[in-house]
Order: structure tokens, then sequence, then C-alpha cells
């Protein structure tokens, strides 16, 4: 009697191990990977601070820390949102509204800074009847100039640097913690925004009441909601965006990767399973046996890959919380779900992989099952060559679309070049191979009978050597496009800061003083959000803004296009070349923009540059962006000439465009990580792919050596054939990343891209250092074995 599939199943696995070992590792990575962005994006979703300062406080009526855009219309018709660039406000008139329910308590906070420059937090007295800060000495502020200060108890006097200006204050009490303590009327007048406050805290009031009464205009906060911070909505989105964005190509990449593995496995054993069907097996207990390998695998190697999936997403959570991307109160959420949910994907791609793979040897007669192992099939799928060609079409289609698109549409299309390049890569891998065979096995054949040999074997062998390819143009694109997008950008941005910073001191936070002495021109950086596009594809884009006061032409030059920086004043901005197209706005129009507090605006455009990228891609006057930062005051002083004594430290135009800033810093941190995971696990997928490859070819090297090849000549043939699979790999990957650079950097940077000669070489090498190891190694065990 024909032994049972599951039985044949089980009797593989135990007695052939190592035919597994390539499809459990495969498996292993992919289980890892996935379930490392589905716990960080589940730490997006469930990410909360504790609340700090307002624990003490029953009721919170705080703004939306969301700016939100209506889109579309009719059935159609949803809201969009973007977290707001600083902490949005509610309106000082609400006091009035809310007092009737109970005591309302107005809280603001701000900097401000002493003589010696040293940087205090201010708030208002009535703040501590929810803080639980108390008087050490002396008593609470009642009169304007009357301030509690924290610290050395024999201050009397003390000069103070607010938001709007230096002024003498009066200590009349003090308190065991730092800070600053005005009264609450006057802490409104110098925080730079009198008509807005941070918080509203209520004592004694129904929340529900408390709704009914703001109908909308703020939120009403209870229980945990009540941790104000607003870092959390930005670690949120960004835990959210690499566990879901960067999680689904991740994952894509992954399960390609897995099922190719799977399916090489099968192939391999193509033998195996001609000979089942010639002794009487019949297709169904032929994919069977395949289904029941996979669930004998797939299960133990995602058990053993939710381990270092845990500890890449607590290792990947850490390092971003270390940067300032988290708040410290945020903490890692590890459940079952990811990692349920990840083993079961790994299952999922080995069942379908395996079923795919299987269609072939369980379909044929069994009568020339052994005849059609023998030799490896030519003719093209009939169902996957179309979906490769229809992914290659529309990966073209993208390319197209790209280039000639400007801003966010050339942005979007530039992403899905290369996930159907890819795509295409992967379906189309034998026609693809075995052209890379052709091209490339020219000049293999000046190696002598070892590289003539070794194009042969490329060209007879086509999905073996596709299955070797496909992983290294994996690792070579990913990489090049998030690495080289992000050299690119540093550089347009070193470029433009050199050439259009014309002062030639920079003095970071100013003081008062040196603003108004006039030596030089005031900035005050920030980021805004802009409503991109048109129609139903309207979107919130974060844009980084600067407000100025003076004359900007002396230590700036912006590159001016359109219009002119002359005619800027209140209710105008001037705004870079790629948001102007990325909004379809030109000289004349108004634009819709959020301020970094999340109040709406739309100013009219008065001049259009080219250098926003590197010095600010919307500049505003002074007076219109000030009111509505968080500091409430500029932020450099830009001073061309000599610098005048006592305007405080300065660093020099080229330190200055040295220095990047925290969010350029995360971004190329964030960009080199996803290129190193991605293009670590497609790299350890193309080793793992080689060695199997070179194993199962034990028998061919045995023969070869039988007919008179030496050992030498054996390997100097597996040299080359590793040479074009780590060239055709190259070759590949570096067109698929270019074809989606060029795109993208001209919408990002205005520039074509720039590729480090030094940073590309080493991604060669190491493909090619890869493909000639995992192909030498295994084949001196083999030859060794065969004796």
């Amino acid at each position: 009697m024909f032994p049972r599939p599951n039985g044949l199943a089980r009797a593989a696995v135990r007695f052939r191990p190592a035919a597994f070992v390539g499809t459990f590792v495969a498996l292993l990575m992919t289980v890892a990977i996935v379930s490392a962005c589905g716990i960080l994006l589940e730490s997006g979703v469930r990410a909360s601070v504790p609340p700090t300062r307002y624990a003490e406080a029953p009721v919170v009526v705080a703004a939306d820390q969301q700016a939100r855009l209506r889109v579309g219309s009719g059935e159609g018709e949803y809201e969009t949102y973007a977290r707001v660039p600083e902490q949005a406000r509610v309106d000082a008139a609400l006091l009035d509204r809310l007092a009737p329910l109970g005591r309302a308590v107005p809280d603001v906070v701000f900097p401000v800074r002493e003589g010696d420059g040293r940087t205090l937090d201010a708030y208002g007295w009535g703040s501590t009847a929810f803080s639980g800060t108390e008087l050490s000495a002396g008593r609470a502020p009642a009169a304007p100039g009357e301030i509690v200060l924290g610290g050395d108890p024999g201050t009397r006097q003390v000069r103070l640097d607010t938001p709007v200006g230096k002024r003498e204050f009066r200590v009349v009490g003090h308190t065991a913690g730092p800070g600053v303590w005005f009264s609450d009327a006057e802490a409104r007048a110098l925080s730079g925004h009198p008509d807005t406050l941070d918080a509203i805290v209520l004592f004694g009031a129904d929340p529900a009441k408390a709704r009914e009464v703001l109908d909308g205009r703020a939120r009403v906060l209870t229980g945990s909601d009540r941790s104000v911070d607003p870092r959390l909505d930005g670690a949120k989105e960004l835990l959210a965006g690499l566990g879901g964005s960067f999680g689904g190509i991740a994952t894509l990449v992954a399960v390609f990767t897995a099922a190719g593995t799977v399916a090489l496995s099968v192939g391999q054993r193509s033998r195996e399973y001609a000979l089942l069907r010639a002794i009487g097996a019949t297709p169904r207990q032929i994919r069977r046996t395949v289904a029941t390998e996979a669930l004998l695998v797939a299960p133990v190697a995602g058990a053993l890959g939710c381990v270092p999936g845990i500890a890449l997403a607590s290792w990947w959570f850490g390092r971003l919380q270390a940067k300032g991307a988290i708040p410290d109160g945020v903490e890692l959420s590890v459940s079952w779900i990811p990692l349920v949910s990840a083993a079961g994907i790994g299952l999922v791609s080995a069942l379908l992989a395996g079923w795919a793979a299987a269609r072939r040897p369980a379909r044929i007669r069994p009568g020339l099952a052994l005849a059609a192992a023998a030799v490896e099939r030519l003719r093209p799928g009939w169902i996957r060559t179309p979906l490769g060609l229809a992914a290659l079409a529309g990966g073209a289609a993208c390319a197209g679309l790209a280039a000639t698109a400007t801003g966010e549409d050339a942005a979007n299309a530039a992403l899905g070049v290369v996930m159907l390049f890819m795509l295409a890569v992967a379906l189309l891998g034998p026609l693809i191979a075995r052209a890379c065979a052709a091209v490339i096995g020219l000049p293999l054949r000046a190696g002598g009978a070892s590289g003539s040999l070794a194009a042969a074997n490329s060209r007879a062998h086509a999905r073996r050597l596709a299955s070797a390819i496909t992983p290294i143009v994996l690792a070579m694109a990913f990489s090049s496009t998030l690495v080289f997008l992000h050299t690119s950008e540093d550089r347009a941005v070193r470029q433009q800061q050199q050439a259009g910073l014309l002062a030639d001191h920079v003095i970071a936070d100013p003081s008062s003083d040196a603003v108004a002495s006039g030596a030089g021109v005031a900035v005050t950086r920030g980021s805004v959000l802009v409503v991109a596009g048109t129609g139903g594809d309207r979107s919130l884009r974060s844009a980084s803004a600067q407000g100025v006061t003076g004359d900007l032409a002396a230590v700036q030059d912006l590159g001016v296009r359109e219009g002119s920086l002359a005619r800027l004043a209140p209710g105008t901005v001037a705004v870079d070349r790629t948001l102007a197209d990325a909004s379809h706005a030109s000289v004349g129009d108004r634009m819709d923009l959020r301020m970094p507090d999340g109040t709406r605006t739309t100013p009219e455009i008065v001049a259009v540059y080219t250098r926003g990228l590197g010095l600010g891609e919307i500049t505003f006057p002074a007076a219109d962006l000030n009111p509505h930062t968080t500091a409430g005051r500029a932020t450099e002083l830009l001073v061309r000439g000599p610098l005048p004594a006592g305007l405080g430290p300065a660093v020099s135009a080229s330190a200055w465009t040295a220095e990047r800033s925290l969010d350029r810093e995360l971004n190329a941190w964030a960009n080199t990580t996803m290129a190193a995971v991605l293009g670590g696990f497609a790299a350890v997928a193309a080793a793992n792919t080689l060695v199997m490859t070179v194993l199962d070819r034990r028998r061919e090297l045995h023969m070869l050596r039988l007919v008179g090849s030496t050992r030498r000549q054996v390997l100097r043939m597996l040299r080359w054939e590793a040479l074009l699979v780590g060239c055709a790999g190259i070759g590949l990957g570096s067109a698929i990343a270019l074809a989606t650079l060029i795109p993208l950097t001209n919408a990002v940077t205005g520039t074509s891209p720039y590729v480090p000669p030094l940073v590309y070489g080493s991604f060669a090498a190491a493909a090619l250092a890869l493909a000639l190891t995992s192909t030498t190694l295994p084949a001196r065990r083999a030859l060794r074995m065969r004796g």
C-alpha cells in the first residue's frame, strides 16, 4: 500500500533535514522581519504616556493636536489629518464660557532666560492648583512685576528675557523646584500669545456639560487622555509609519523571498516527486505531501523567528527613544497579535509557494515524470509571465509619469516604480536570468573552459540562476534607493545653504537686546502644514518655515525666480518652487496653510524661489509666524560683516551649514537603518539561496570530477557563475534604484541624484563578495564530501 502523504513528508523532514534548512532559514527571517514591524505598528497604535503635569487635574480642556482637512465631496468625502508641528492652543475666551461650570484655571508654559543665559520654564501661579508646586518662602505673585522663583532663596531682583522682551522682576516668593511663576494675567501677557492658552483645567465640573458648552471648539480630556504631550502624536505617527508603510514593503519583500526559497526547495526535489509519480502517487498525494512539509517546517520557523523579531523591534524602539523621537513614558507593546500574524504569514507563504511549485510535478503523467524532471523547463509559465509583463509595463508607466510630473505627484509615482519593477523581476526571473546569461556570458567565454562552462550552465539553468539573482537585486535596489535618497537630499541642502547664506555669523537663540540692536536680521525657524494637491488629491504635508525681521536680501539669497521679496509684508509669504509646484500655486495666488500651532491662514504668495530646501520652504514676516510658535521669538540672528561685541556666542556660516537638524539626523538614521534591515535580510536570503543551489549540485560537481576536471577547474567555474550572479544582481538593482531616484530626487530637491562612488562601490563589492563566498564555501565542502 502506498504510504500516506503526511508520512512521506515526515520521513523527508526526518531523513533529509538538510533539504529543508534553506526553507527554514528563509521562513525564520520572514517571520522575524514581519513580527518586528508588527510590534512597532502595535506600539504606535497603543502608545500613551501617563499624565504628569495634569496628573492632579480632574478635567483638562485642550486643543486638538491634529490639523484636519475635508477632502472630496458627496459620498466620497473623507477627512485627512496631520500632526500640528508644535502645540495647538485653546482660545482664552473659553475661560468665560467654562467659568459657570466650576473653577477654571488657565495654564500657559513658555521659556524665559536669566541673565547668565540659563533657560527656565515659566508658568502662571494658578497652575500650582494642579501641579503640586508649593511655596518654600514668601508669597504668591499678585501684581505685575512680581514673580516666584525656584532655587536660591536669597535672590530679590532678577532680569528675565521673555518672548516680549527683557524686564526687571521683583522676587516675592521661592519654591524648591526650578522654574518661574507669574500672576496668571501677566503670564498670558508675557507668553507671546496672550489670546490663547496651553490648556484650561476645570475643578468641580461635569465633563459632559463641558463638552456641550465647548461644542467642538476644544477637547475635554479625563483619565489617561490628560497626558497632553505634543511629542506623543509624533511618536505614534513615526511608529505607525515604520510598522505600516515600511512594514508593508518589508513584508512584501520577505514574502516574495521566502516564497522563492520554498519554490526552489520544491523544485530541487523534482526527481523525488517524479519517482513518486512513476510508482503510482496521485497528483493530490503529491500536493498534500508538499503542504504537509510546509506545515511541519513553517510553524517551527515561525515560533523561533518571533525571538529575533522581538529583539529587532526592541533595539529599533530603544534607539528611537534614545534619539528623542519617542517620549520616555511610551513603552514597547509586545502581544500575541503581531507574533501570530507573522507566523501565519510565513505559513501561508510557504503553503502557496509550495502549492505553486508542486503543480508541475503533480500534474505530469507518470510515464513522463522522470524524463521531465531530468531537464529544466524552458517554456515560460502561462500565469507568472503575463503578470510579470503587466508589472513591468506598470513600472515603466510609473517611471514615465514620475519623469513628467512634479512635486508630490512625482514622488508618489516614483515609489511605485521600485515595487513594480521588483515584482516584475520576481515574476519574470527565468526570462531575465536567461537574458543576463546571454549578455554577461559573452565576456565569460574569455575565461577559458571554466568560463565557457559557467556561461552554458547559466543559460541551461535559468530558473536556478533567477532564484540566486532576485535577492541580490532586492538588496541593491532597496538599499541604494534609501541611502542615495538621503545623500542626494543632504547634498542639495548643503549646496543651497552654502550658496544662499550671505551672512558671516549666526547667533543661535539670540537675546532680545541682540535682536533689538539692529546688528543683523532676526530669523524664527519652525514648521508649518501646507495643503498640497488639488481636488480630491489634497493632503497636508509638513514644510520648513522661517519668519524674518529686517532686510532679508542682505543675509540670504533665496534664488528668487518669480515675484519679489520686497513685497513681503504681513499677510504674504514667499515659497519654494517645489512647494509651489506641489500646491499648484504661483505668484498672486493664496496658499492654504496651518501655522505651527494649527491656526489656519491663507496668505498671498509674493515670490517663488529655489533654495528653500536649505534655507526654508516658506518665508513669512516674523510678525505673522512668531505668535504661533512656542518660543514666540527669534531663534537665530544672521549678521553680515564684523560681529559687534555683546551679541552673544556666534558660529561662522560654514559651521552653521555643517550642522544637521534633529529631523534630518533622524531621517538619515532611519533611512540607513531601513536599508540595513532590508538589505541585510535580502543578503541573508541571497546567501541562503546560493548555498542551497550549490549543495543541490553535488551530483553535477562529482560528475565533472569523474570526466577529468580538476578541483581547481570546478571551483573556477563556480566562481565565474557567482560573478555572473553578482554582476546581474548589481546591474538590475542599480537600474531599478536609478529609475526610482531620478524622479524622486527631482521632486524633492529639484536636482539629479547624488551617488557617492565610495558608498556605491562598497555596495557592489559587498554583493560580489556575498555571491563568491556563498558559492565557494559550500562548493569546497561538497567536493570534499565526494572525495
